[in-house]
């Protein structure tokens, strides 16, 4: 994606899940990758399984809520590396109590937190190495809840994947000037290990109907890959055997 042979890429959420998928596939193809997360042992555990298949592969623990960690860790990454050519945020979650009859003021913070605000400060930590390398690739891992509104997901979730996509097409009007780009990946159902923060947790069945994170680790290795002139606004991807559209026709 640059004249550079050196490729950095930092992901956010990167022990588990979307996260994880998508160090893997970018460290087999030869990136540097530095995974975080609040997690220290699930980061390092992840981190040596890659260094195992001979990937170049770092872990640095963070909370993406906390401004002053992701800062740290940005800073951290361009003094070791000198770059950062592509930043994926994979860091979210969702809370059980989720429906408006549900949901407290804690949950909502939580939500916003992760999901939103700490999207946002990673952005922002990362813009002055990638403003002045004049390159950049910015993956916002969204869902498809930040495209179509379900009750399935609950408020808080909805309302910040569709905030994700807005602020992701805010980026591109106003950052294309300085090379950069980004992505809003909206995944449907994958088989990821939120899944069991669900009320009713899905059966084995419907999760090997769903995306698994091998297929999101594969799109994000796809978007980061191309030329820099390039920019994949968005992506909506889901299982052919969508469970949307089941209740869509009930």
């Amino acid at each position: 994606m640059s004249d550079n042979k050196k490729r950095v890429a930092w992901i956010t959420g990167g022990g588990s899940g979307i996260g994880l998928a998508g160090a893997q596939a970018l460290a087999a193809e030869g990136w540097t990758v530095v995974i975080s997360g609040r997690r220290k042992d699930v980061l390092d555990a992840a981190a040596a399984d890659i260094a195992k298949a001979g990937g170049k592969i770092e872990a640095m623990a963070l909370d993406v809520g906390n401004v002053d960690d992701v800062n740290a860790v940005a800073q951290a990454i361009v003094a070791k590396h000198g770059r950062i050519d592509l930043l994926v945020n994979s860091a979210g979650l969702n809370v059980p109590k989720r429906s408006w009859e549900e949901v407290t003021t804690d949950g909502w913070d939580k939500v916003v937190d992760i999901n939103l605000n700490g999207l946002m400060y990673c952005i922002r930590a990362v813009l002055p190495a990638m403003r002045a390398q004049k390159d950049g690739c910015i993956i916002n891992v969204a869902s498809w809840a930040g495209r179509h509104v379900s009750k399935l997901t609950g408020p808080a979730y909805t309302a910040t994947k569709h905030a994700v996509l807005a602020l992701t097409h805010s980026f591109n009007m106003e950052e294309f000037k300085n090379g950069l780009r980004a992505c809003c990946l909206s995944p449907g159902e994958v088989a990821t290990p939120i899944m069991k923060l669900r009320p009713v947790p899905p059966s084995a069945e419907d999760m090997a109907r769903m995306l698994q994170p091998e297929d999101l680790g594969k799109t994000i290795a796809f978007v980061a890959n191309m030329p820099s002139h390039v920019c994949m606004n968005e992506i909506l991807i889901s299982p052919t055997w969508n469970r949307s559209f089941l209740t869509a026709t009930l």
